[in-house]
């Protein structure tokens, strides 16, 4: 579903350009991924240290934080406020041109289950190939997405440039399940 909010890519890209390669960690599950997938957090869990812990998105987890990350990105932290939700675990997910992350299930990313992953691309290109349930979806920057993700989806970025998505665990509250509702079933039909 494509949200009836969006943001300015603008805005958004100038606050990752400060970013330099070392504050992108790779991430983790090395077996979902082929080539270079690397996060910068900027929600975590409460008291998290380790670059490993602090992208982890740990469902036992009750209380989050903001991470000194997010002190220096003002037009991301204005996107965040937009939420009248509570946002857990919040980063930015770098996907490298000739990456890829292999299909696979998010088991308890379902707004009906009372969580919901919230994408809004930063950077991306147009070769970007995001598929949920076999379908592609085609998502622009500064769009604002929620993709049920305990169904099967994978990303391949055959483009030159990096694929950049501020990515959002959000609480599925009365206030999202209404902008939920009020989105747009966007995406072609490629099976």
């Amino acid at each position: 579903m494509r949200l009836p909010i969006s943001f300015d890519p603008a805005r958004m890209a100038r606050d990752i350009e400060q970013f330099s390669g070392d504050v992108w960690y790779p991430h983790f599950v090395a077996q979902h991924f082929e080539g270079d997938w690397s996060v910068v957090p900027l929600r975590s869990a409460v008291g998290e240290t380790h670059p490993v812990r602090m992208i982890y998105s740990d469902p036992t987890a009750t209380e989050f934080a903001d991470t000194p990350f997010l002190a220096w990105c003002p037009g991301l932290r204005a996107v965040l406020d937009r939420f009248d939700c509570e946002l857990h675990a919040v980063r930015l997910m770098r996907l490298a041109p000739g990456s890829s992350i292999k299909e696979h299930n998010d088991h308890d990313l379902d707004a009906e289950l009372g969580m919901a992953r919230l994408h809004i691309p930063v950077v991306t290109n147009p070769e970007v190939m995001f598929r949920l349930n076999g379908t592609k979806v085609e998502m622009k920057a500064g769009e604002a997405w929620y993709l049920r993700l305990s169904d099967p989806h994978s990303v391949a970025n055959p483009g030159r440039t990096d694929r950049i998505h501020l990515v959002i665990d959000a609480v599925a509250n009365d206030w999202l399940l209404n902008v939920i509702s009020r989105g747009v079933v966007s995406g072609h039909c490629e099976i």
